[in-house]
């Protein structure tokens, strides 16, 4: 169970932990000559796993932003078009109903706040 290899660390949960991979014989090392030894693997070892995490981390983001693009500097005056795509209309169905509404006027830059009036009721769609 400790021993099978993960993908971003590449090396076993074992490995990570201990520095070293499991054995399954009896032979005792004794702990004077062998922890500093061990020690430092594990220093080197969990370097390594963090570089490894780091390195994941950089390469999921790179892919996470691709599509994502910057938002346009909105200031207050400016009109804007609402996208229909989260927001139920009355039309019979989503196919004949409009793709924007608007325009509507930027009231305040907090993060994004349109003047919509009583028509709609917006749901925070941020996880």
């Amino acid at each position: 169970m400790w021993s099978y290899l993960k993908g971003s660390k590449k090396q076993s949960h074992f490995v990570t932990i201990y520095g070293r991979n499991p054995s399954f014989d009896s032979i005792h090392i004794s702990q004077d000559s062998f922890s500093g030894k061990l020690s430092t693997k594990l220093q080197s070892v969990q370097q390594a796993v963090q570089e490894e995490l780091e390195s994941s981390i950089r390469r999921f983001k790179k892919y996470a932003d691709r599509n994502r693009s910057i938002l346009p500097d909105f200031q207050p005056g400016d009109n804007v078009w609402l996208a229909l795509k989260s927001i139920k209309t009355r039309r019979p169905t989503k196919k004949l109903s409009e793709r924007w509404l608007g325009p509507f006027e930027v009231m305040l830059i907090t993060s994004s706040f349109l003047c919509i009036g009583n028509q709609f009721t917006l749901y925070s769609m941020c996880h």
